[in-house]
């Protein structure tokens, strides 16, 4: 029996960001797994009434399955600290510094691992950033500072190109970062209470691994593990393993690289509530170790915990 058996177990998911829908499903695959487990479960949609409705359901632990802005940058899990209702995944400082682009870069580089380069810029210079402002011309990669699931992210391989990328990073949360286009391969690792469990390497249909390459059926190749030499995946694991040190996270979490044909394995960032649907990374590479999704989901559940 789990540690929350004949307890009351809350899923949040859908919430007020761009990735609501990623998180809608994401939340019904993790309740009915959990259910499977013989939990007793109820979705609970976090809006702006969250706490009057796990205070109705009297939940006794919380399961996060929010994506983005209002529920995996801390504002959900300073929530639930302040009603010493236990959750799943990292804390409030960690949820944020995972979020925020800039920050974990900054702690990414003090843990000596290895970035492409880049510069940022505030939002409000979209308009007059030119290829001569880039830190390492073209190719480049435009990214928001602060969203996840590749949301406003372009790759950008012409001058013609870079102001509309710009604008529409721009319309989103937080600064700009423009980053030096590394080729290689699209590797993410899994981690689990701090030991990486396993690798998984993309080869999408499109470009790059985009919004629509993670969430549609069919648009990408998935190898589990990754076409890595045995001295790449040991050391892809490891940065892996430092980086989820670095930023002080719980629970699972998903760090993102490209690899170089050299093996070095260039950090992108870390998602400190990866997807849990059904074309998401981390339950393929679980599943790639033996560990079916509900028993997944559940060892995620006995983790929950308050951290302040």
């Amino acid at each position: 029996m789990g540690r929350w058996s004949g307890k009351k177990v809350a899923v949040l998911y859908g919430g007020r960001s761009a990735e609501r829908e990623v998180s809608l499903k994401t939340g019904e695959a993790c309740a009915e797994a959990l259910r499977s487990r013989g939990l007793d479960v109820t979705l609970v949609d976090a809006g702006l009434d969250l706490d009057v409705r796990l205070r109705a359901l009297g939940a006794d632990v919380a399961f996060v399955a929010l994506h983005g802005r209002y529920g995996e940058d801390g504002c959900a899990q300073g929530l639930l600290e302040s009603m010493g209702i236990p959750y799943t995944g990292s804390g409030v400082l960690a949820s944020a510094a995972g979020m925020d682009k800039v920050l974990s870069k900054l702690l990414f580089r003090e843990a000596g691992l290895a970035l492409a380069a880049y510069r940022v810029f505030p939002a409000s210079r979209a308009a007059s950033v030119g290829v001569a402002d880039l830190p390492a011309g073209l190719p480049a990669v435009v990214k928001p500072a602060c969203e996840g699931s590749s949301v406003g992210v372009h790759v950008v391989k012409d001058a013609a190109g870079l102001p509309a990328a710009l604008a529409d990073a721009a319309r989103y949360k937080g600064d700009l970062i423009v980053e030096q286009y590394v080729r290689g391969q699209e590797v993410n690792v899994a981690v689990l209470e701090g030991a990486a469990l396993g690798t998984v390497e993309m080869v999408p249909s499109r470009e790059f691994y985009d919004y629509v390459a993670k969430y549609t059926p069919g648009s990408t190749q998935y190898f589990v593990p990754a076409r890595l030499s045995p001295e790449a995946t040991a050391r892809v694991c490891r940065d892996a393993e430092t980086a989820f040190r670095a930023l002080g996270c719980d629970g699972a979490a998903r760090v993102d690289f490209i690899v170089a044909a050299d093996g070095t394995p260039y950090i992108l960032e870390v998602n400190t509530l990866p997807g849990m649907t059904g074309t998401s990374l981390v339950p393929k590479i679980a599943a790639g170790k033996g560990i079916p999704f509900p028993e997944l989901c559940e060892r995620i559940l006995d983790g929950a915990s308050l951290k302040a």
